[in-house]
């Protein structure tokens, strides 16, 4: 006596992506509402089972969905708006200002559905995604019936849906906390990277990760020049440094790991982190080539991501697939390394392992979810067909295939496509909303393509500072008090420096674009009462004060920094200012702790024009909460200096002189 199933797949290729690559020629798969219940030979199966609906596949494979192991659907909408560019101009001179302006509600929705269709129509059934406002994310993949760990990003810069990164948190775990046990949408939280982050944050986040038992996804050693400044900064590489702050504590998808090496890889496999792959990306941007290979034979999960469509331009991963493994042959110089059974593991079961969702995807086993795909093998592209050898249908595949060779689509029981035909979505109506958003970005880039920031971008090495800087300044007649009151043991001196400040700043006819100032810092040796070294720097300075604390404290908000490697001569003729404003200052600076928090102390002589002395006591950070803290702290620091009769000011410099 048979047993009734919903579904019953025959005259099949069944690829099943198990251990074992095991194939079945004529195949038969059982599907019972959101689980496969039978894989095997059609013959068997047709005597144990019976079914609502039995498909003939027509020598068909059939085999499980595609995992997009890394992307960042919503960016569907800025594919293609700027391309060939240096990573930082590509960054901070078009991505991140689009985003700040464009990224809402609607438009992730909008982004993400326009994802899923070609991601359904190139095979996709899960993608792993990290962005902004990704609870959307989640509600439209979930609408358009595909899988998705869904990863709310955290970074210590201001985002589009969070003004600070305490926000962030606590929507990354409100988030997690509504979708924790979804049947499509696994919650997560997405740390940037180490770069965009600082070493509470990382440690914030896998607090949350480990709290909830859901997925750490971030990036991780994607470029070289990441590499050096973390090794400069913190003295090790990348992997040993998040280490430190305990990531790996949680269940880590890390995007990228073009920069590791053989003892970081042991780290990674010893922590069970997944690690992302994603070859045209890295190609594009020029990041260079992971060593897929070597993480392979270390026994590291690694699966096949396409990255964002702005920096790919496609989510298509039947060519992910080819691309990973004619990489790994060119980089190792063995046309025998990852062969094509191993690229497409890379791309269903190792990449559902990569994502911890190998008990639920990635196979085509009895207890798994139905989520698998029907793929032509016989065009025009992909003819004659061999049967030889068994790994001949890998190859049609992985050096043949192409995405329109999916006909059809099924995830967790429900079918997404058939005949090629979408089932979920319009396509139409999401391509035509999809015009009318890049109208509206093409104008706003057509007429900010002239700011100052745009141009100080475009000279390279641009760096957004702290998001807040505390500051509180007073109006002094003695320094000597000061000077002294720095020794009390409260106060922790960690260096002292002597600077000679030259200032130029530059006011433009739009006072919205701020105000741009090129220094020079003279560092002044008082042994020997030489300039060692000379430092020049230009500094966009925002006109926006966020508030005021107790006892004048100032908030202020983000500025951009630049290394300034031209004359003061260019930067004339470069900005074009409709005026500029000289100030020069003799400082002596302290980097100070006190309380287990670190502050600047600046003792200041104005010397043009001449204003006398000013201290000045500065601290910055990413977090608004900690902003707060450090301003109370602030207000303390002036009595510990005896300096709090002094005239509190409200103004920077070049406000207390004025423009001329």
């Amino acid at each position: 006596m048979t047993q009734e199933v919903n579904t019953l797949f025959t005259n099949a290729l069944v690829l099943t992506m198990d251990k074992d690559f095991t194939q079945y020629f004529p195949g038969a798969v059982a599907v019972r509402e959101d689980k496969i219940v039978a894989v095997g030979e059609e013959s068997e199966l047709k005597k144990e089972w019976s079914a609502q609906e039995t498909i003939d596949c027509k020598g068909k494979v059939l085999m499980p969905g595609l995992i997009n192991a890394h992307t960042h659907v919503p960016m569907t909408l800025l594919r293609g708006l700027a391309d060939d560019l240096r990573l930082d101009v590509w960054l901070m001179g078009y991505m991140m200002p689009v985003e700040r302006e464009f990224v809402s509600p609607e438009f992730v929705r909008l982004g993400t559905l326009l994802a899923c269709a070609e991601q359904i129509r190139s095979g996709v059934t899960t993608f792993n995604d990290m962005y902004y406002y990704e609870e959307d994310v989640a509600k439209a993949a979930s609408d358009a019936g595909m899988r998705a760990v869904c990863g709310q990003t955290v970074m210590k810069f201001p985002a589009p849906d969070a003004a600070s990164y305490d926000d962030s948190l606590q929507m990354a775990r409100d988030f997690i906390a509504r979708w924790k046990d979804h049947p499509l949408i696994i919650p997560a939280i997405a740390p940037h990277a180490p770069y965009t982050c600082t070493a509470e944050i990382l440690r914030a986040t896998a607090d949350v990760a480990k709290e909830f038992d859901v997925p750490l996804h971030t990036h991780l050693a994607e470029t070289a020049f990441e590499v050096e400044n973390i090794r400069n900064d913190h003295g090790m590489p990348v992997i040993p440094y998040v280490k430190k702050q305990g990531i790996f504590d949680a269940k880590v998808i890390a995007a990228h790991c073009v920069h590791i090496d053989s003892g970081e890889m042991r780290t990674l496999l010893h922590a069970g982190a997944g690690v992302a792959h994603n070859p045209s990306s890295n190609l594009k941007l020029a990041s260079g080539f992971a060593p897929v290979v070597k993480m392979l034979e270390t026994g590291l999960n690694v699966g096949i991501g396409t990255d964002g469509p702005a920096s790919n331009n496609d989510l298509d991963m039947f060519e992910e697939v080819r691309l990973a493994a004619f990489i790994a042959k060119a980089v190792t110089n063995d046309p025998t390394s990852l062969p094509a059974p191993w690229a497409l593991a890379m791309a269903t079961r190792l990449g559902a392992q990569a994502l911890h969702l190998g008990h639920l995807t990635g196979s085509l086993e009895a207890g798994k979810r139905a989520d698998l795909i029907l793929v032509d093998v016989s065009p025009l592209h992909n003819s004659p067909s061999f049967k030889r050898a068994a790994d001949n249908a890998y190859a049609q595949i992985v050096y043949a295939g192409k995405s329109t060779d999916v006909s059809d689509v099924m995830v967790n029981g429900k079918w997404l496509m058939r005949a090629h035909q979408l089932l979920t979505l319009k396509e139409d109506e999401l391509l035509a909303q999809a015009a009318e958003i890049a109208k509206q970005i093409d104008a706003f880039l057509i007429e900010r393509e002239q700011s100052v920031l745009s141009k100080l971008i475009a000279l390279g090495g641009s760096l957004e500072q702290e998001s807040f800087e505390v500051q509180v300044k007073v109006k002094i007649t003695e320094t000597d008090p000061v000077i002294r009151a720095l020794q009390r043991p409260e106060i922790d001196v960690i260096r002292e420096r002597h600077y000679r400040e030259h200032d130029v700043y530059f006011f433009f006819d739009d006072p919205s674009q701020g105000r741009l100032r090129y220094r020079e810092d003279d560092f002044v040796d008082d042994a020997r009462n030489t300039v060692t070294h000379v430092r020049a720097r230009l500094t966009l300075l925002g006109q926006k004060r966020e508030g005021k604390f107790q006892d004048e404290v100032l908030l202020s908000r983000s500025r951009y920094i630049s290394p300034a490697s031209q004359s003061l001569r260019f930067y004339r003729e470069y900005f074009k200012p409709k005026s500029e404003v000289v100030i020069q200052k003799d400082r002596l600076r302290w980097l100070i702790q006190y309380k287990k928090t670190e502050f600047f102390v600046n003792l200041d002589q104005m010397q043009e024009p001449q204003l006398g002395y000013y201290l000045e006591i500065k601290s910055r950070t990413w977090s608004r909460k900690d902003a707060e803290r450090k301003a109370q702290l602030a207000s303390e620091l002036l009595s510990v200096l005896d300096a709090s009769s002094g005239e509190k000011v409200t103004e920077d410099y070049i406000d207390i002189v004025g423009e001329v």
